[in-house]
């Protein structure tokens, strides 16, 4: 058994060999490019082992980010780019300079303080750009609730935002109606579009209520997912229980299966 205690140094020169002419024929075929997924995977298995608690599967997870990080450091470096020093470098020196309240002599009393003194310093570093190109920047390859919700809130750093509450509501219902007017339109086909923009605008209008709420539209999402799995994965029991399956109930059946599952448990993680 390898008792070996591994190093930073380690991981650095394992990916060296690995990219090297003697290494990885997977490992030397890819890109920048090719890494994206991979990155976007494990970031959701982080989030997973985190929401799951688990501490041992979640320092494997961002071990498996760093490897991320790392991999994208060795081709940095062979493209004469940058390297995994100059990552480090640029982190740290960002963090100094965007936390001079601890670092520095800047006052930040509150953490709404160091959020706003966060956004004004990053403007000032990227030349002081229009609110738009602020905007523009939130990467679009961000699932779309949480980019609504960034772009909402860079939005509101500005002033642009409802006065309250009330007023959220009252966008949603308007935005709702909207849709609804739009889809019962005798010409559906011809609608298709205008029904694809009143449905943004509706979700949309729920990612601000969610802001008003602080409750992130993402998560909140994902929560409802899981409640219904579990809720359809208690119907698919009762079903088998009666020696049926779900396909030869009729939607009735099913609805009244659906309610069972919402009184007695279906709600349930152990359900």
């Amino acid at each position: 058994m390898d008792d070996k205690k591994y190093t930073w140094q380690d991981l650095l020169d394992i990916m060296n060999t690995l990219r090297s002419k003697e290494g990885c024929p997977w490992d030397i075929e890819q890109t920048h490019q090719t890494l994206k997924k991979y990155l976007l995977e494990e970031t959701y298995e982080v989030m997973d082992a985190i929401d799951q608690n688990d501490a041992d599967h979640l320092c494997e997870e961002l071990g498996d980010i760093l490897l991320q990080v790392v991999f994208h450091a060795q081709i940095g470096k062979e493209e004469g780019r940058f390297n995994i020093e100059d990552i480090i470098h640029n982190v740290s020196k960002k963090m100094i300079d965007r936390h001079e309240h601890v670092f520095g002599t800047a006052e930040c009393k509150t953490a709404e303080d160091v959020v706003n003194r966060w956004e004004k310093l990053k403007k000032e570093e990227k030349g002081n750009p229009t609110h738009q190109d602020v905007l523009n920047n939130i990467p679009k390859n961000l699932p779309s609730l949480i980019r609504a919700y960034k772009v909402q809130q860079k939005a509101a750093l500005v002033g642009f935002d409802w006065d309250n509450i009330d007023d959220v509501w009252n966008k949603i219902l308007e935005e709702i109606e909207e849709l609804k007017e739009v889809f019962q339109e005798k010409e559906k086909e011809k609608e298709k579009e205008k029904i694809i923009e009143e449905l943004g605008d509706s979700l949309f209008a729920l990612v601000n209520l969610s802001r008003f709420l602080d409750i992130h539209p993402e998560f909140a999402l994902n929560s409802t997912t899981e409640k219904f799995i579990r809720r359809f994965g208690f119907m698919e029991k009762e079903c088998i229980k009666n020696g049926k399956n779900l396909e030869e109930l009729t939607l009735e059946q099913m609805d009244n299966l659906w309610e069972k599952a919402k009184l007695k448990g279906g709600d349930s993680a152990e359900s």
